[in-house]
């Protein structure tokens, strides 16, 4: 007995080619966007005069700012007073002191014994007693030569009286006719006569007077001239002694205890330490750019601290012209606490400050390109575009003309694209 099966209802499909059509419909759209990146790169490519890796490059956007127009040099710390001493005569020097101490201002540091100045001091105080005596004789001498001329006109004034006298009486016995013509003619002479006398002595008594004033005034001079050179040579035996002219600690000694010393030669240093300064090298191209009060930063230990620019060396050595910063800030900030003499510190000098002014980042395309070349990308291309720079300072550049805000450029060398109107920027 056969079973009969279901083959006769069985129906052949065919299979679907639908994989296939899609694995096409993707290959046609892979190959689509291939071309849609690669025929751009490969048109911009053959449009470029050369390419690069933007690995390579470093970009940066022009924006409006503020440029400040700055210097950043390395200082020297030093004190703002550090008074050096000299020996003010010839002599043996003991020193009452040790480099290193703490001294008060007016404090004796050192003594000088110089027995020259002292003995030359000596002398010209006895001189100057000397003199006090001859002023002291010469007031007596005029006061007694004063008396006798005062003598001397009082007499006259006296023998003046009596003539006046016989002169009214020969006047009276004229009239009575009891007296002679001769008798009344002497009466006449002899009061001519003793009024001559008279004013002859007062005349000789008022030259005198003068004379004798002038003698003593000669002799003030004298002594006013010796005690000034006496006061001098006491302020030099002063000066043996030297003392602190500040608050500070004493520097090197620059000799030894108990040696000879000449006339201004160099004995030590008092070092203030109120007060501190940086004196700065300041290269050589900079020089005409400077100015005193310009404002200034100083870095401690990454803390800044304001300073200005107070001097300015008016000659050039080695390339560099000498300045000094002084700390400007007030309170406690107004010098910083630790420094010490010699210290290294970074000082960055402000020397203009422009508000508002179209500015790019510095970079070494302004060496390549002399700042007056520059590359502006667009699409990942460079183009070689001529511009202008005025004011730079150590982290940006102004722009005067070429360049517009938001402009994107190659701020690094520029010198590897051999002046090619447009670079491919690759990724």
């Amino acid at each position: 007995m056969n079973i009969a099966d279901t083959s006769g209802q069985d129906t052949i499909i065919q299979k679907k080619s639908r994989p296939l059509k899609w694995y096409a419909l993707a290959g046609a759209a892979a190959v689509g966007l291939l071309l849609f990146y690669v025929v751009p790169a490969v048109s911009s490519w053959q449009a470029s005069d050369a390419s690069v890796s933007a690995a390579r490059l470093r970009l940066a956007s022009v924006a409006y700012g503020d440029l400040v127009r700055d210097l950043s040099i390395e200082g020297r710390v030093v004190a703002a007073v550090s008074p050096r001493l000299y020996s003010p005569a010839q002599g043996t020097i003991t020193f009452t002191v040790e480099a290193g101490d703490e001294v008060a201002k007016g404090q004796v540091l050192a003594t000088i014994d110089s027995p020259d100045l002292t003995n030359q001091l000596e002398q010209e105080n006895a001189a100057l007693e000397e003199l006090h005596t001859a002023l002291s004789r010469q007031r007596i001498q005029a006061k007694k030569a004063m008396l006798d001329d005062q003598k001397a006109v009082d007499l006259a004034n006296i023998t003046l009286t009596a003539a006046s006298r016989e002169k009214r009486r020969a006047d009276k016995a004229y009239e009575t006719k009891t007296i002679s013509n001769i008798d009344f003619e002497k009466a006449q002479d002899d009061l001519r006569n003793a009024e001559l006398v008279h004013q002859h002595a007062m005349s000789d008594a008022e030259l005198n007077k003068e004379s004798l004033l002038f003698e003593i005034k000669s002799k003030e001079h004298q002594l006013t001239r010796q005690e000034l050179k006496v006061a001098e040579l006491q302020r030099q035996v002063d000066s043996l002694e030297l003392r602190s002219p500040v608050n500070g600690i004493v520097g090197n000694l620059a000799v030894e205890q108990k040696n000879q010393v000449a006339k201004n030669q160099a004995i030590l240093s008092v070092v203030d330490l109120s007060e501190f300064e940086l004196e700065v090298g300041i290269p050589e191209s900079y020089a005409d750019d400077l100015a005193l009060g310009m404002q200034a930063q100083v870095n401690v230990n990454g803390q800044m601290y304001p300073a200005k620019l107070v001097t300015i060396s008016p000659e050039i050595e080695n390339n560099q012209v000498t300045g000094r910063v002084r700390f400007t800030a007030d309170g406690s900030d107004a010098s910083p606490v630790g420094l010490r003499q010699n210290q290294r510190l970074t000082t960055r000098i402000l020397m203009e400050n422009k508000p508002n002014v179209l500015m790019v980042q510095r970079g070494q395309f302004l060496d390549n390109g002399g700042g007056r070349v520059a590359y502006v990308v667009r699409d990942n291309i460079a183009y070689r575009t001529p511009i202008a720079t005025g004011a730079r300072s150590l982290a940006a550049v102004e722009i005067t003309s070429g360049l517009s805000e938001h402009d994107t450029i190659i701020v690094s060398g520029i010198a590897q694209f051999n002046n090619a109107e447009t670079v491919l920027i690759t990724q």
